[in-house]
């Protein structure tokens, strides 16, 4: 695999970059047309994106700020460096050939490593950077590039549109079933640094892929800012699973814009597990175009002291007999927020739609919060929709029974915890499971229920 799952913990991050080489030379803050020309020609872009991009940045010099969701204010546009060329790659951790056989990993705008397996190449996959696809596959990026997340879709999808380097490319051919997870490594290394990197999926009809990534950055004095969009199509019968684990440090904003269009009989999976960061504000939507297309939204947040977890989904039925689910869970502690948005909405003519709705949260002390914003907008008259919500803390009879066993109070509020977020962690690959569960347990130190 590209990276291991305990890349993603914090602990090793915060002991230096002793391994990273920098050419000395000051990366440029501020945002203006000159920086977006000259990104786009250092990168060889055609003149279609670059057009594009000037297009977005006078969007998001327009577009006012969300005045929703978590506070905004302390992000200072003119302070932060949207790209940085200089970085050389600082390599990988030395794993087996066959552990890292599909993945890429980027170290901010640089990606850093990619390398397919000769099986994907056989099968007529494609997966690389964005980059890459751009300058070698511009046939399969330019019918969907900002087709599924418009550039003025918001504030921040028009940052990105801006100003993207990196991310994930993949195309699947029809019927081909990628037996591997593809997987992904991004990680901000630098104060007062933007990372905007751009996903595009597209699963051709009958094919089925699962792609992962990790997220993760050092501890820094100043801010930093994820602004990131993914782009899934799902086209007839095709399956899509996109899992993210991100375990940002406390001091990044990750304002994320995740879409997926699902065609007739196709299924889109969301997993994330979202640990850390300053505030995050991130709801994957589905958008059911084709009957029985289904769509489905699987999620963690941990909300710890000074952080704020803005989260939930979306979920549009627009065609007949769709289906969709969505499963989010939350555990704040230590003054943590941590807040819910979903919205299902059931067009006019979606007759036969169905889905569910579930909000489960773990509330640590007192001086957290738990909120929880459901909409509903439903046309069709014979939607079966269900909602349903609960908050719960960790009881001392449930200490005190496993505590009787033999276990230390930490252990017991980590057995607990673990079964509070089984859900989610038993749809990751074990390693994967196993190292959300331990970054939790990370953060809880100190719980008493």
């Amino acid at each position: 695999m590209t990276f291991r799952p305990d890349d993603l913990n914090l602990e090793r991050h915060q002991l230096g970059r002793s391994d990273r080489k920098d050419s000395g030379s000051t990366p440029p803050k501020g945002l203006n047309g000159k920086v977006i020309r000259e990104l786009s020609q250092s990168k060889g872009e055609p003149d279609w994106m670059l057009a594009m991009r000037l297009k977005s940045f006078n969007h998001f010099e327009n577009r006012a700020m969300p005045t929703w969701g978590g506070d905004l204010s302390e992000i200072h546009f003119d302070n932060i460096c949207y790209y940085n060329n200089s970085i050389e790659p600082r390599g990988l951790p030395e794993t087996e050939p066959t552990e890292r056989a599909n993945g890429t990993e980027q170290d901010e705008a640089a990606a850093v490593f990619r390398r397919n397996s000769n099986d994907l190449t056989r099968q007529g996959v494609v997966f690389c950077e964005m980059e890459t696809a751009l300058r070698e596959f511009p046939e399969l990026v330019q019918p969907y590039f900002g087709q599924i997340v418009s550039m003025d879709d918001n504030k921040f999808s028009a940052l990105n549109s801006s100003v993207w380097s990196g991310g994930s490319f993949i195309y699947v051919p029809p019927g081909v079933e990628v037996d591997m997870p593809l997987q992904a490594y991004f990680r901000i290394d630098g104060e007062k640094m933007g990372q905007f990197e751009r996903t595009l999926i597209v699963a051709d009809e009958g094919s089925k892929v699962r792609y992962i990534e990790g997220c993760s950055s050092p501890v820094y004095t100043a801010d930093a800012l994820h602004a990131a969009v993914v782009e899934v199509v799902v086209k007839k019968h095709a399956q899509v699973t996109y899992t993210t684990i991100q375990n940002w440090s406390s001091n990044v904003f990750n304002l994320v814009t995740k879409r997926a269009v699902v065609e007739a009989e196709g299924r889109m999976e969301w997993i994330d597990g979202n640990i850390g960061s300053r505030l995050t504000m991130q709801y994957p939507s589905v958008w059911l175009l084709g009957p029985q297309a289904a769509g489905e939204v699987l999620s963690v947040a941990y909300a710890g002291n000074g952080q704020h977890q803005d989260t939930g989904a979306k979920m549009v039925h627009a065609a007949p007999e769709t289906t969709s689910s969505v499963i989010s869970k939350s555990i704040s502690k230590g003054g943590g927020r941590s807040s819910f948005r979903g919205l299902v909405r059931v067009e006019n003519d979606a007759y036969g739609c169905k889905s569910h709705v579930q909000r489960d949260c773990l509330l640590l002390d007192e001086e957290s919060i738990i909120e929880t914003h459901p909409f509903q907008e439903i046309g069709a008259a014979d939607a079966q929709i269900e909602y349903d919500s609960t908050i719960s803390k960790i009881a001392d009879e449930q200490l005190f029974y496993l505590m009787s066993r033999g276990l230390t109070q930490q252990q017991a509020i980590g057995l607990v915890m673990n079964g509070f977020i089984e859900p989610v962690a038993r749809t990751l690959p074990i390693e994967y499971s196993v190292e959300l569960s331990r970054l939790i347990e990370l953060q809880m130190e100190g719980s008493v229920g």
